[in-house]
């Protein structure tokens, strides 16, 4: 295989897509709105999953200290990072909801469970993970 097939030019780059996050927000003839999904870079994941993790004590062991990813704010950094449309970095957006954050807005926005859970589920596919009804089980008791 020639190694002319792995330059950058060869590769094909992911569109964005559209999807209806929630049915509760819809136009002026009651269409359900479409937010614009970008896929997110293995870069910028990493920057989020860094963002989300701490370091905790080893219980019993002094000094000793291990990773752990808070699982329910990646997902919502994961989830605000990938919606290009709306803008929920919009300060007059965020104002009318009363928060302060895109992943309190995101919450506000969609505030039914189901249609939460099912937006985390196609955010995760377009990034490429593969999600599980074990995951799912997982995300919704968090």
């Amino acid at each position: 295989m020639s190694l002319s097939l792995f330059m950058k030019k060869n590769k094909v780059m992911k569109e964005n897509v559209k999807f209806v996050a929630t049915k509760s927000l819809c136009d002026e003839d009651g269409n359900p709105l479409e937010w614009e999904i970008k896929p997110l870079s293995t870069k910028d994941n990493e920057k989020i999953r860094e963002e989300c993790t701490k370091e905790v004590p080893v219980k019993g062991k002094a000094n000793l200290m291990y990773p752990k990813v808070d699982t329910t704010k990646y997902l919502a950094k994961l989830i605000t990072s990938s919606v290009v449309s709306p803008d929920l970095l919009s300060s007059e957006l965020q104002d009318s909801y009363g928060v302060k954050t895109p992943e309190d807005l995101i919450l506000e926005m969609i505030d039914d469970p189901g249609e939460y859970t099912n937006f985390m589920t196609f955010i995760q596919k377009l990034n490429g993970f593969d999600v599980t009804i074990d995951d799912k089980i997982d995300t919704a008791k968090n």
